[in-house]
């Protein structure tokens, strides 16, 4: 496995190159043309919270969101890793009370948000966190909504032979161009199933659900759906200050971005992202020492973008924050190196 990554970010101390993050990437349009790729394109890796619009897919594809109401916001926070803000779980909340379902159903388990002036806020008050602030407390509302809408258990929602766990594997399954028995499985932080798939095969889930020309008009509709919500309403997919809702807001409705854990980022540029006849594009981009800092993540995927003309000069200096190259400073405020990615991304 370590002869699948490269370098591709590096920090710097003065002259000396202080640190070396690997990783590998793939950049993989909705006709499957593999365009570009940084290390092995083909190693398999887990998608983490990247998985969770096909997650989703099947839900809406059965009208159920027409069925209970819900809203684009409410659509988008189905897909998110949310920061457990007030607003994030009264949205939750509001969509509970819709399907009929409530926080003892959640099987996410609990943790305080990731917003730390909420955390903050909570500890002075002496509240403890429910499964409500779980970043994944809306995808997991949004897999009761289906289990609900098939009249299927609530109790097991997310065992891998529940029939709204067996019909998203198909439909994830499909959407990577692989057959169902290619997907290798595991169990997802928050406890639901999780797939393993090429990096190829994950970039190509993303140019199709952001491409859906060769699906049933029934899917199409849904990825549609789907991606219309995140992008309209990207607040809801991470929140404050997070890389994912600031690289949508910059992207102008062209953008769709949900990254995982573990050093997992996903993006899909839509057509006419790159041109007037540009189809559909899926990047998947995964950092071998899972990037719990999200440094190398981020400037890897802002690289990617620029490299690929994604990115204006103005949508750049948006990101900038970000990367993709930060000066660093110390407590002093004293620039003591730079971060910056270390590839060149030669297109195909």
């Amino acid at each position: 496995m370590t002869n699948s990554f490269q370098p591709v970010f590096e920090l710097t101390r003065g002259r000396i190159v202080e640190s070396i993050h690997f990783g590998a990437a793939a950049v993989v349009d909705s006709h499957g043309r593999l365009l570009a790729s940084l290390g092995d394109p083909q190693l398999v890796t887990f998608l983490r919270s990247s998985a969770k619009p096909f997650q989703a897919l099947p839900f809406i594809e059965r009208g159920g969101h027409e069925k209970f109401g819900l809203i684009p916001r409410e659509i988008s926070l189905m897909c998110s890793s949310h920061s457990g803000t007030d607003e994030h779980v009264e949205m939750v909340k509001g969509m509970q009370a819709k399907i009929g379902v409530n926080v003892t159903d959640l099987m996410c388990g609990m943790h305080y948000p990731m917003h730390e002036a909420t955390s903050d806020a909570m500890k002075v008050r002496g509240e403890l966190p429910t499964p409500y602030r779980h970043n994944c407390s809306g995808q997991h509302t949004g897999m009761l909504a289906h289990a609900k809408l098939r009249g299927a258990p609530l109790e097991n929602y997310i065992d891998f032979h529940h029939p709204i766990q067996e019909s998203i594997l198909d439909a994830f399954a499909a959407m990577c161009g692989l057959p169902t028995e290619k997907v290798e499985l595991g169990i997802d932080g928050c406890s639901a199933p999780n797939f393993a798939v090429p990096l190829y095969n994950a970039a190509l889930s993303y140019a199709r659900l952001c491409d859906p020309f060769e699906q049933t008009p029934a899917r199409a509709a849904a990825c549609k759906t789907i991606t219309s919500a995140m992008m309209a309403h990207p607040d809801m997919v991470g929140g404050p200050g997070r890389f994912d809702t600031a690289l949508m807001q910059a992207g102008n409705g062209h953008i769709l971005v949900k990254g995982g854990a573990e050093g997992f980022q996903s993006v899909g540029l839509l057509p006419g992202a790159l041109g007037p006849d540009s189809p559909g594009i899926g990047i998947a981009i995964k950092v071998s020492d899972g990037d719990l800092s999200d440094r190398a993540r981020n400037g890897v995927t802002l690289a990617v973008l620029q490299a690929l003309g994604a990115l204006t000069e103005a949508q750049l200096a948006q990101m900038s924050a970000f990367g993709p190259q930060i000066e660093l400073e110390n407590y002093r405020k004293l620039k003591v190196g730079v971060s910056r990615p270390t590839f060149v991304l030669h297109t195909n």
